[in-house]
């Protein structure tokens, strides 16, 4: 059984998936898969390989854009943006919790103009406290706005 949890009607964060949750994923209506652990992080994590084969096996796009200890770059967050922009369906990210997937998700939003408040208020509904990158996504969201 699957820890998907819904941010909004289009994008899910969740913990460490496997291969054999593809399909429940795509029977949820995904129709892309974000994968934001980096390979290795964790022994027995399943490579992303394995979990884009699945998804490719499956009928569903996949992209990585890993997020390590190091934490956000601007280039992370372009990349989720185009990512999401060309969806056409659900999004699903993961990671180790679900939390990386979901600041990446908050940021992208910033940066694309969605208010921060608006934004938090639904990471918090799917289980996830943004408040420690809230700085980061007012800045994304003040450029935005010009």
């Amino acid at each position: 059984m699957s820890d998907f949890r819904k941010i909004t009607d289009t994008f899910y964060a969740s913990p460490q998936i496997d291969p054999s949750q593809v399909g429940e994923a795509k029977a949820q209506g995904v129709t892309l898969i974000v994968n934001n652990r980096p390979d290795g992080e964790e022994a027995g994590q399943p490579e992303g390989a394995a979990i884009e084969a699945a998804a490719h096996e499956a009928g569903l796009d996949y992209v990585a854009i890993p997020v390590s200890s190091a934490g956000f770059s601007q280039p992370q967050v372009e990349a989720l943006r185009d990512a999401l922009g060309q969806a056409e369906g659900k999004v699903l990210g993961f990671c180790r919790s679900g939390t990386r997937s979901t600041f990446l998700w908050s940021l992208a939003q910033a940066a694309d103009g969605a208010e921060p408040d608006t934004v938090s208020a639904a990471a918090l509904s799917g289980g996830y406290d943004v408040s420690p990158i809230r700085p980061a996504m007012d800045a994304l969201y003040a450029n935005a706005r010009g």
